[in-house]
């Protein structure tokens, strides 16, 4: 009679068949797996001419994408440095620094009006280009662009009422367009919350799509009912984008919202990789996609709606720079997110230099950075279309 918890000797038996087979079969691992195919050893081994390839490809890339760093770096300043001192006024052409000197009107000009205009475009590119680099990365779709979660609309909204209603002050303006443009993101996450299709982020998309369309009928009604011969002039051009009204004032009032927006985009750019996979894939991996989704977003919507509040609607720009830093880097944020952020402060600067000298008055913004953004993106397809075989 076996006492409690005794194992009988038939199953104890079986134990240590099953110990001594999986003994065994360790063993016998140990002892063959180094065995490979020829072609295997050969690969593992690897040829000294094929290391040498690898090796110089690897340098040249490095070397190809540290000459790509210093020509948009260096561009950069240049385009910036030529723009600070291009214009009509004091007369047509570049200002030059003795008249600096001896002229207090070209003083005025360069370091009161020109130089918060162009720090301005400059921000407007980089926020709108990391912007568009997150979302395209954080939704897996490379036609998502800064505004498209109900910002650009409820801050287009918020902006229509401030002019209408509150006499068009500036202040008024800027605010009421920050906060409609995170009411329209509050929105667009409080219904993707309730609806019950397909996964988190599609239920985000189709959510903002919806507040969108939403905000773009609110703002029709304003315009409706707006002043014909004044108030609707203004809502107008203020959705048609431009940084003709830019002040240091203006400048500095959303320097810290997009100065911290960045810094969160910057250094949290590697996660990037991490939250385009799967979620359970991105949770394997150490990420918190939901936290980190969020994060990134409320990050990208501040400095976007801080930008859009004294710009207006500027499109395109975070569409198109993210596609051309992914050709020049690859899809690695690590390098993309800081490259689409130079090629946005180019492409920025140089389209408000145009929209200040093609014609005696001014062309808005936001005409320039559509038709020139179209322009880019109809030539980055036709080049992909050439690049895959049919």
């Amino acid at each position: 009679m076996a006492c409690d918890g005794a194992v009988p000797k038939a199953t104890q038996a079986r134990k240590l068949d099953a110990g001594s087979a999986g003994f065994l079969s360790i063993r016998l691992w140990h002892r063959f797996s180094h065995i490979r195919s020829p072609n295997q050893a050969r690969a593992a081994r690897g040829s000294p001419l094929n290391d040498v390839t690898l090796l110089k490809s690897t340098e040249i890339a490095a070397t190809k994408h540290s000459w790509i760093w210093f020509a948009l770096t260096s561009g950069l300043v240049l385009i910036f440095l030529v723009s600070l001192f291009l214009g009509r006024y004091p007369q047509a052409g570049l200002v030059r620094l003795e008249q600096l000197q001896e002229n207090e009107l070209a003083r005025l000009l360069v370091f009161n009006v020109r130089l918060p205009r162009l720090l301005t475009a400059l921000l407007l590119g980089m926020v709108m280009a990391s912007a568009g680099t997150v979302f395209q990365m954080i939704f897996a779709n490379p036609l998502v662009e800064p505004g498209f979660l109900g910002v650009s609309q409820g801050a287009a909204f918020g902006a229509a009422l401030g002019i209408v209603y509150l006499g068009a002050s500036s202040v008024a303006v800027q605010g009421l367009a920050i906060v409609f443009a995170f009411i329209g993101l509050g929105f667009s996450y409080l219904l993707a919350q309730r609806m019950h299709i397909g996964d988190w982020l599609l239920r985000l998309v189709l959510a903002g799509i919806a507040v969108s369309a939403l905000f773009s009928a609110g703002v029709g009604i304003i315009k409706f009912m707006a002043d014909p011969m004044r108030q609707l002039p203004e809502i107008t051009f203020w959705m048609l984008g431009g940084l003709a009204s830019i002040t240091w004032t203006k400048f500095l009032s959303i320097l810290p919202a997009c100065l911290v927006g960045l810094v969160i985009m910057f250094v949290f750019r590697w996660r990037l990789n991490l939250l385009a996979l799967e979620e359970t894939t991105a949770f394997s991996l150490g990420a918190t996609p939901r936290r980190e989704r969020l994060l990134l977003m409320t990050a990208a919507v501040l400095a976007t709606a801080a930008i859009i509040s004294v710009a207006g609607i500027v499109s395109w720009v975070g569409l198109i720079m993210p596609h051309i830093a992914r050709g020049l880097f690859g899809s690695d944020t690590r390098r993309s997110l800081p490259a689409a952020m130079l090629l946005g402060g180019i492409f920025a600067i140089l389209c408000d230099d145009l929209a200040r000298l093609l014609i005696i008055g001014e062309i808005p913004l936001g005409i320039l950075t559509s038709l020139l953004g179209a322009l880019i993106f109809v030539i980055l397809m036709a080049r992909r279309r050439q690049a895959v075989p049919a």
